[in-house]
Order: structure tokens, then C-alpha cells, then sequence
């Protein structure tokens, strides 16, 4: 249990309270800012709003497997998501990947070392661990995004 509790660890703070690797994590970064600031175009680059309904994507269908279903989420529907429109909207987007990142986490913790060692779904796709290791870096990768698009966000509002 000891893997599982530091691979929890590691994935709860990339999402909910950590600061150790980034000095952040996505609440710190999301619920700092508002559902115009989330929606803002910068060029051809993801919004925050995207990349939020994004990591909560994959969250939402890894947990899937972790609670006896399949996995259905595919990389090509991975930001296929209508634009934040109000403030409630984006409340409730967050209440979603935080209760999502809370109960992953959760499945984690239970998780001995074999089910860390065996087989995600398929063979080809590597073992648990392996995939929740994928999954903490890919929300790493995106926070970096997120902390990057929020900068520039709050510099344009400074300077208007």
C-alpha cells in the first residue's frame, strides 16, 4: 500500500493542495479566476476553461475503469467541449474536476501492488501504475499551461 499511497499523494497534489514540484496546483490556479477569465482566447491557444474540461476528461474516464466500468474516452474527443458561458457554469466545471480528482484519489489509496502491477484493461496499455503516473504528469504538463495562460490573462486585463 505504500505505492499506492505515495502515487496518491503525488496526484493529489497536482490537483487539490500540493506545491511541492510546481509551487501550485490546478485549485490554487482555477478557482482564483472567474468563467470570462477561463473562456479568454489568447490566439489559437487553449483556454483554461478547455484544458480544465480536458484534464477532467481523462479523470473521468480512468475513474470509470477504476469502478468496474470500461474505458471509453478517446484522444480525439478530448477538448470536445462548448465554451464556458456564465460563472455558474464554471463553478460547477470546477465542483466536477475537484469531487473527480477527490474520488480518483481515493481509488488510489485502495489500490495493493498487485492491482498497481496488473494489467490497465488491455496489455498494450501497461499496468496501472503506469497509467496513473501518465495521468499525473499529463496534469503537470497542462498546469504549466494553465499557470502560463492565467499570466497572460491577468497582464491584458492589467494593461486595458
Amino acid at each position: 500500500m505504500e505505492n499506492s499511497n505515495q502515487l496518491s499523494t503525488r496526484f493529489k497534489e497536482v490537483l487539490l493542495d500540493g506545491t511541492w514540484i510546481a509551487n501550485t496546483n490546478f485549485r490554487d490556479q482555477l478557482t482564483s479566476i472567474n468563467w470570462k477569465q477561463a473562456s479568454r482566447q489568447i490566439g489559437t491557444l487553449n483556454t483554461i476553461g478547455a484544458l480544465t474540461n480536458h484534464i477532467n476528461y481523462y479523470i473521468k474516464g480512468i475513474l470509470n475503469v477504476f469502478e468496474g466500468g470500461t474505458l471509453d474516452i478517446r484522444d480525439k474527443f478530448s477538448f470536445d467541449f462548448p465554451p464556458v458561458r456564465s460563472q455558474k457554469e464554471w463553478e460547477q466545471i470546477l465542483i466536477e474536476i475537484f469531487s473527480n480528482a477527490e474520488k480518483f484519489a481515493s481509488h488510489i489509496e485502495q489500490m495493493s501492488d498487485e492491482k498497481l502491477e496488473s494489467n490497465f484493461v488491455k496489455k498494450e496499455y501497461g499496468n496501472y501504475q503506469r497509467n496513473i503516473e501518465g495521468m499525473i504528469e499529463h496534469c503537470y504538463y497542462h498546469l504549466g499551461q494553465i499557470s502560463l495562460l492565467k499570466k497572460m490573462i491577468l497582464e491584458l486585463e492589467k494593461s486595458n
